[in-house]
């Protein structure tokens, strides 16, 4: 046996020469333990032999009804997600569940301005589930994924849906409860967000204009900042470069803010660099906030709210790829880490 067919080989062409069903071939590849070790090799050998490659994915799946893939769609550009150590540890998380049921992770990017819309782009994905970064009634192409029987579920909380999150009013009114001890009322909020000219921008400061959980967590701290004046400030989307920016535009203002409360620990960082480079001192001529408590967070000794992120990302593997799993909308503990980022409101 062996040599070249001279046109497309199949697992039927591979069945024909060794002479067995092609359900035989089909258990070589996909159950290999019904069939005996020296079967399997003469047929992995034969397909070797005569350029056979394995049955189609394509194929398996339409057969099957199964991709055995789980979708994760980040909210910008796939490379950004690579930037923020929070996206990393939920993707860490994520991918260790979605594995131990056979699958793989597949990253899904938000279609740039001229492409195909969202709806477009996941209604041709082939996946069996999906995790969004928001709720997942925020994407039009989830209503086609459900329909379609695609299990969807959201990293923030909805009306209808699953859903693993937090309580971002509540982690606002922790940060807004300790700032307010400290005496801080001229208060900077850093946000991610598209700006002019690579520019920094100020919004409107009850956060309308930022993204969902940013609007709610700056909600929280309006509630414990009451008599505080807010200024929400943007400066992009790669996180520690944003955050230097927004600081830099914040600090070099004749009145500058007490404290600077970044909407995430990332955003942080570029913050306690401005900071820095400025020879402030965090934590004495200025308190800096963030949110996740990132590795990162604790090296830098930056107070911050904490969540369990890989746990969050475990979960939505969970919710993603096992039907049968009770508890369908899960709302995870936080907690303030104080740490010496922080001090009392200097007197200006």
């Amino acid at each position: 046996m062996g040599g070249d067919t001279g046109s497309a080989v199949t697992m039927k062409t591979l069945a024909e020469r060794l002479g067995v069903s092609v359900t035989t071939i089909s258990n070589a590849y996909s159950k290999p333990d019904r069939l005996s070790a020296d079967l399997r090799e003469q047929i992995l050998a034969e397909a070797k032999a005569i350029g056979y490659c394995g049955p189609s994915a394509a194929g398996r799946a339409l057969r099957s009804g199964r991709t055995d893939v789980c979708g994760f769609l980040f909210g910008g550009q796939i490379a950004e997600a690579f930037a923020d150590p929070y996206t990393v540890a939920f993707l860490a998380g994520l991918s260790e569940t979605v594995e131990r049921f056979g699958a793989s992770v597949l990253l899904l990017r938000a279609p740039a301005d001229g492409e195909e819309s969202e709806a477009q782009l996941l209604q041709r994905a082939a996946i069996d589930a999906i995790v969004t970064c928001s709720a997942s009634s925020d994407h039009p192409g989830t209503e086609v994924l459900a329909a379609r029987g695609v299990r969807v579920v959201g990293a923030q909380d909805s009306e209808s849906g699953d859903w693993v999150t937090i309580n971002d009013t509540k982690a606002g009114r922790l940060v807004g409860k300790h700032l307010a001890r400290l005496g801080h009322r001229r208060i900077v909020v850093v946000v991610p967000g598209d700006t002019p000219d690579d520019g920094v921008a100020e919004l409107p400061a009850d956060g309308s204009a930022c993204s969902r959980f940013a609007a709610e967590r700056i909600r929280g701290l309006r509630e414990k900042l009451p008599d505080a004046s807010f200024t929400v400030v943007s400066a992009g989307w790669r996180p520690k470069q944003a955050g230097r920016l927004a600081a830099a535009h914040a600090l070099d203002q004749q009145d500058r803010p007490t404290a600077i409360v970044a909407i995430s620990d990332a955003l942080a960082l570029g913050v306690l660099d401005a900071a820095r480079e400025r020879g402030l001192v965090p934590g004495r001529d200025i308190s800096i906030v963030g949110f996740d408590d990132i590795p990162d967070a604790g090296f830098v000794g930056l107070t911050t709210v904490r969540q369990p992120i890989t746990d969050k990302g475990r979960l939505a593997g969970r919710l993603a790829m096992d039907p049968d799993y009770p508890q369908r909308r899960i709302t995870l503990p936080i907690e303030l880490v104080v740490r010496s980022s922080t001090g009392p409101a200097p007197r200006m």
